[in-house]
């Protein structure tokens, strides 16, 4: 029986695909490529042409590198030259007259404005820095003759759980409703939280409201706080120099111990900024909590034997050293 067939001998088996060339290792390069006898390609590692160095031309540089165009500056518009005080325009900003007639803050009264709630000489006027002449022009606030009545001032023992806000949706009492005045528009300078106590004004004059109220003119304020524990001295000098707050560095004017009880002191602190709820936030900074905090000085009106919930008027005297405090910030 015959058996399978073999593949002749002669038959040249297929050639594989060769690998790609790769140098020995430890072979120097050279003109010739290794491996490759008799062949006259050049080198791999021949060097390549620089490329042409940046050059300028007689007409500017090349068009390879072309510089970049200037910024065009503009030029600042002149500042306006001062007017003289002769030549100023007649009669008060109609914000400021707003304010000082109680209706708010300038900017809530800048608000009045720019939602078209206020007329003059029946014209709605959105325009800000409309000035006026109470006397001479007629005032409408949503449709109400603004009065320019008598200044009222009240100095007011706060108790706990009154608000100083005019507008309360809660229906919480309110500062203004412990004075017996009910005819003008009042509203208190500066503020007290919920839960502190002591000495607010309250009044229809907007113009001294504003500088009692504003950081630059520096009105102190004292206060009496009974605080958890006994304060060490450095913790009394590091508020002096100031506690870092979210909106900056605070600092006490003035820090001293009234007296100290078993498991409490009080500190009497004078300040000069009004931050929100100051106090209460530096002395927690410093591991003090503030059990109750009263206020019994606001520049030169004392707080006094005046029962909590009681007010009364301030004293001619009072009202002209508030005027001298803000009159000397200027």
């Amino acid at each position: 029986m015959p058996g399978p067939k073999r593949r002749p001998t002669s038959a040249k088996k297929p050639q594989r695909p060769g690998k790609p060339f790769q140098r020995p290792m430890g072979a120097e390069k050279t003109g010739r490529v290794i491996g490759m006898e008799g062949s006259d390609a050049p080198a791999a590692s021949q060097p390549k042409p620089k490329r042409p160095a940046r050059f300028r031309t007689a007409d500017g540089p090349s068009a390879r590198y072309p510089r970049k165009p200037r910024p065009i500056r503009k030029r600042r518009a002149p500042r306006p030259a001062a007017v003289p005080v002769g030549e100023r325009p007649a009669g008060e900003r109609l914000q400021k007259v707003l304010a000082a007639a109680g209706l708010g803050s300038r900017r809530q009264c800048e608000e009045l404005i720019t939602t078209g709630r206020v007329e003059v000489d029946r014209k709605v006027v959105t325009q800000l820095g409309t000035r006026v002449e109470p006397g001479v022009h007629e005032i409408r606030v949503d449709g109400e003759s603004l009065s320019q009545g008598r200044r009222v001032y009240y100095a007011v023992n706060k108790p706990r759980g009154v608000v100083t806000t005019n507008r309360d949706p809660g229906g919480r009492p309110r500062v203004i409703d412990l004075v017996p005045e009910r005819n003008a528009r009042l509203f208190a300078i500066g503020r007290l939280d919920m839960y502190s106590e002591g000495l607010i004004l309250v009044t229809n004059d907007g113009d001294l409201a504003n500088k009692l109220t504003h950081p630059r003119y520096g009105v102190e304020k004292v206060y009496l706080a009974q605080v958890a524990g006994q304060p060490a001295p450095e913790v009394l000098e590091k508020l002096r120099r100031g506690v870092h707050l979210a909106e900056g560095v605070a600092r006490v004017e003035n820090i001293r111990i009234e007296s100290q009880q078993k498991d409490s002191t009080w500190l009497e602190l004078t300040l000069s900024e009004g931050m929100n709820r100051e106090i209460r936030r530096l002395l927690a900074r410093v591991g003090h909590k503030v059990l109750r905090l009263v206020r019994v000085h606001v520049g030169p009106v004392r707080l006094g034997k005046l029962p909590p919930g009681a007010s009364r008027p301030l004293t001619k005297e009072e009202i002209e050293a508030l005027r001298a405090v803000g009159n000397n910030a200027e």
